[in-house]
């Protein structure tokens, strides 16, 4: 056996890269003017894909659970990613016949206030994100939706969670009843459909997918005007 440690201790366990500068011997690709191509479309994309070499469940939780993942990079080195596993979720941009837009008042834990938020909900295991979103308007504003439509699919934070989020545009809205979750505890505000877009270019908009869905209702509006 003392041959074969001896022979252990001699091989070289390369580190892990950290992120850090040190160590790097490579620079970004120059920039060039081209179209717009998406991720995974251009040919040069392949070159900066990691290998996942394996991964194993480091929590779970009640929302998201947390994976490690160890990677070889398009360089060869070795590094460890954590990664939030997240099922989904949808938003929904509410807007009533003279013009309003729902949107939900709500303390936040993590960041000790009350956000003004589109309403948005979490995917039960295997539900169509059109069948949730129904169902979180409902829950959460008391009304129903006739008609649905998306408006985009959004990655809230693509550097360490793999979590969507669908926003819909509601219309035909009905008032039903709200029945919101035992946890939550909710205001519901119906804003005109500018005010809300003026909040969100001047910052008192914080949350990313509201800003989001205020800005692709903007835009809607002016293609249509």
């Amino acid at each position: 056996m003392g041959d074969v440690d001896e022979t252990i201790d001699d091989v070289a366990v390369e580190p892990e890269c950290d992120g850090g500068p040190e160590g790097c011997d490579h620079v970004s690709g120059m920039p060039e003017r081209r179209p717009f191509v998406g991720g995974g479309d251009d040919l040069r994309d392949r070159d900066l894909c990691e290998v996942i070499e394996s991964e194993e469940r480091a929590w779970e939780g009640r929302i998201f659970d947390v994976d490690t993942l160890r990677v070889s990079l398009p360089d060869g080195r070795p590094a460890r990613r954590d990664v939030v596993r997240h099922p989904g979720a949808v938003a929904l941009v509410a807007l009533t016949d003279d013009g309003r837009v729902c949107l939900v008042r709500q303390y936040r834990t993590a960041l000790d206030r009350v956000t003004v938020e589109l309403p948005a909900g979490k995917l039960d295991p295997g539900e169509d994100p059109e069948h949730c979103a129904h169902r979180e308007l409902l829950e959460e504003t008391g009304f129903k939706a006739e008609k649905l439509a998306l408006l985009t699919s959004i990655v809230t934070s693509c550097g360490f969670s793999d979590e969507v989020i669908h926003i819909y545009m509601a219309t035909g809205l009905t008032f039903a009843g709200s029945d919101p979750d035992a946890d939550e505890f909710l205001n519901v505000d119906l804003v005109d459909t500018a005010e809300f877009v003026d909040a969100a270019l001047d910052g008192r908009v914080e949350d990313a997918k509201t800003v989001v869905g205020a800005l692709a209702l903007d835009a809607i509006s002016r293609r249509l005007g």
